[in-house]
Parts: structure tokens; C-alpha cells; sequence
């Protein structure tokens, strides 16, 4: 029974012919829809992922987007420095600076895992796409070419207006709210001692 339906034919001879001929001629009759790429810019996504932005001053070279990474593709290099007290009698620390911080772009699979884990927001993505090189090697940037990307990095949506407040937030009005009326009382005690 069941070889009869594989050897029995679906249509006419020649039917998936007259079908692919039908389906070119439809095509043909139909307005192409080129995108001009060079002379216009296409239309991204707002969360596309072009190339990874680096904001220097928020990294502390913590190496947990090169460990993370599963292609190996972030290279990082520092220093640590002595920093003097903060107030006398207080202790010296000490602190890592950075040396070199650079992506393989030749090695990147844009998965953004970098970006996940970074607990300081120094990684973003931007949605700059041209960065094409000739030589292979030119596509390791270096935090130069990073911290440029990072102009272009478009701002975070807006929060829903219905949603609530974050703790962290209202912590810190809650806490600004309390300073502000001990600096408004010792003004006014400050104002009935001068009288």
C-alpha cells in the first residue's frame, strides 16, 4: 500500500516546470525593491547590534567580559597604581588602571555576552555596522576607536510611565529629601542666632 502512493505522480509531467515559469513571470511584472545603500542609509532597528562600544571611565578592569566572552576576542591590559589617603591618618590604596582594552572584531560573534555581565555599564552596543577593513588584522580596535563608537550609542528607551518606582531611586530621594530638611533647619537656626 504504501508503495503505490510514493510511485504514484503528482500532476502532469512537467508541472513543477510550468510552476517555477509561473512564479519568474510574476516576479518579473513586479517592481523591485532595491535598497540604494550607499547613497541612503537604511532604516535600523532601535536595538541593533552593530559594534561595542567602550565608556573608559566606568571600567575598572574587573576582566569579567574577557572571561566571559566564548570567543576570547576582548584583550585587556592594566596597571595597578598607589592612591594617597583620602584623609590624613587614613591608609593608601590601591587601585587598577587601564592599560589597553581591545576587541577582535575578526573573532566577535556578537552574542553581547560581554555587555551582560559588565556590572559597571562601561560596555554598550552601538548601532555603527560600517567598520569593514581590507586587511583582517586592522579589525582588532583598539579603546580609541571603542570610546568613538560610544557617541553614537542611542539613548535607553523611557520607562513606562504606569510602572514603579525603582527601590534604588526612591532610597535616594528618600535620603535627599531628609538632608535637604536638616540643611533647611540648621539654616533657620543659623538665621535666629545671627538676629
Amino acid at each position: 500500500m504504501a508503495a503505490d502512493k510514493k510511485s504514484k505522480p503528482s500532476g502532469f509531467p512537467g508541472s513543477g516546470l510550468a510552476k517555477g515559469l509561473a512564479v519568474t513571470l510574476r516576479t518579473m511584472t513586479k517592481r523591485s525593491v532595491t535598497a540604494q545603500y550607499p547613497d541612503v542609509q537604511p532604516d535600523l532597528a532601535p536595538r541593533t547590534r552593530g559594534v561595542i562600544g567602550l565608556f573608559e571611565e566606568n571600567c575598572t578592569v574587573c576582566m569579567l567580559c574577557a572571561r566571559e566572552c566564548p570567543d576570547w576576542c576582548i584583550y585587556i591590559d592594566s596597571h595597578k597604581e598607589t592612591v594617597p589617603p583620602a584623609a590624613p591618618g587614613g591608609r593608601e590604596r590601591s587601585r587598577n588602571v587601564l592599560d589597553r582594552f581591545a576587541i577582535d572584531f575578526s573573532l566577535c560573534m556578537y552574542c553581547g555576552i560581554c555587555i551582560e555581565v559588565c556590572p559597571f555599564d562601561a560596555l554598550f552596543w552601538s548601532p555603527e555596522f560600517e567598520y569593514a577593513e581590507t586587511d583582517i588584522r586592522e579589525l582588532t580596535h583598539e579603546r580609541d576607536k571603542l570610546r568613538e563608537w560610544m557617541w553614537t550609542v542611542p539613548e535607553p528607551p523611557a520607562l513606562d510611565p504606569a510602572a514603579e518606582e525603582p527601590k534604588e531611586i526612591a532610597a535616594a530621594r528618600k535620603t535627599a529629601d531628609k538632608l535637604a530638611a536638616q540643611q533647611a533647619a540648621a539654616d533657620a537656626e543659623n538665621s535666629g542666632e545671627d538676629a
